[in-house]
């Protein structure tokens, strides 16, 4: 297995199991700092930016609480509005990163663009993780949802998977090349074109990534209603279909605040009619209405384990690219 020591985290395309597997296995160890809300000074002599040219709450700050548990220092934007970047300058990706990479020792960009950290890797003599680019990838998202499954199952391998919401998520693509490395079903529930409301785009997983995934061997396949198949799921991950356009740095609410349709729901009663009793929910969040205030409290929730365990892995990530760890 190659070193991670000075690697780039750009896309989980390509990464190996024993990789998943190494991650994983320095997080747990991570797990014990953060559990015990303790800050130990493994990195600090080291300092991460973040570069986010995207709102953000838990990438943002779970990698600046993951670099403070560590014992480094922060130095960064949450808002390149307040930047040279993105004020009438519209400094250039390269400009940008030739710079930040004297500031620190990793950078942590999160970008509206598709592949704008994998650019930023080419100019960068300092490690590259993504936060999420576009309609591109989030690995490190990804990462910390196996990682939760893995806390709670005991393993990943074979288990079956629904996945629901808008494919065109960066969160759903790292989803599959994710799964191919551990022979899991996958069902991909998303509306077509029009499928939300009249002339809404279409939200089924684009073709590009269907060719990764059968490139990879991945066993999946596409549905248009969750109640179809969530009784054979392990694990449910769910993202919004009633969301911003991922391609723009911001935007602001609209005041039509359309609902998500039942196919795309997790309700409590769906899942005490349908889902097995074992089964988990996973959410990147934010929400809006496709998981209700309700299922919080049940037995299959985990989006806030979810929401810690992202802490660890970036943890873990950080301290295994800045070679603090084998």
């Amino acid at each position: 297995m190659p070193s991670f020591a000075g690697r780039d985290i750009l896309s989980l395309k390509g990464f190996q199991r024993d990789e998943y597997l190494h991650v994983f296995d320095v997080a747990k160890k991570m797990e014990v700092i953060a559990r015990e809300r303790k800050n130990v000074d493994m990195l600090k002599e080291k300092t991460l930016v973040a570069a986010f040219f995207q709102a953000s709450t838990r990438t943002r700050l779970a990698h600046e609480a993951a670099m403070h548990r560590l014992g480094g220092h922060v130095t960064g934007f949450a808002d390149f509005k307040m930047t040279r970047a993105g004020d009438w300058y519209q400094e250039s990706i390269k400009d940008t990163v030739k710079m930040l990479e004297f500031y620190g020792d990793v950078i942590v960009m999160r970008h509206f663009q598709k592949g704008a950290p994998h650019e930023a890797a080419d100019w960068a003599s300092v490690p590259i993780i993504n936060g999420g680019d576009g309609w591109g990838e989030h690995p490190t998202q990804i990462l910390s949802d196996l990682y939760t499954v893995l806390r709670d199952k005991g393993h990943i391998d074979g288990l079956r998977w629904v996945a629901v919401g808008d494919m065109r998520m960066r969160t759903m693509h790292s989803l599959g090349y994710a799964l191919s490395e551990f022979g899991c079903p996958v069902t991909f529930i998303s509306p077509g074109p029009g499928g939300l409301f009249p002339n809404s785009p279409d939200m089924r997983m684009p073709e590009e990534y269907k060719s990764d995934f059968r490139q990879a061997s991945l066993d999946f396949s596409e549905a248009d209603h969750v109640e179809k198949v969530i009784g054979e799921a392990d694990v449910i991950l769910v993202e919004p279909v009633v969301q911003p356009d991922y391609t723009q740095a911001r935007q602001e609410a609209s005041t039509d605040k359309s609902l998500t349709p039942a196919n795309y729901k997790i309700t409590r009663e769906l899942l005490t009619q349908k889902a097995k009793s074992d089964a988990i929910v996973l959410h990147s969040l934010p929400r809006m209405d496709e998981i209700p205030l309700d299922v919080d409290d049940t037995p299959w929730a985990r989006y806030w384990e979810e929401a810690f365990n992202g802490v660890v892995i970036r943890m873990a990530l950080i301290a295994l690219v800045l070679g603090a760890v084998k």
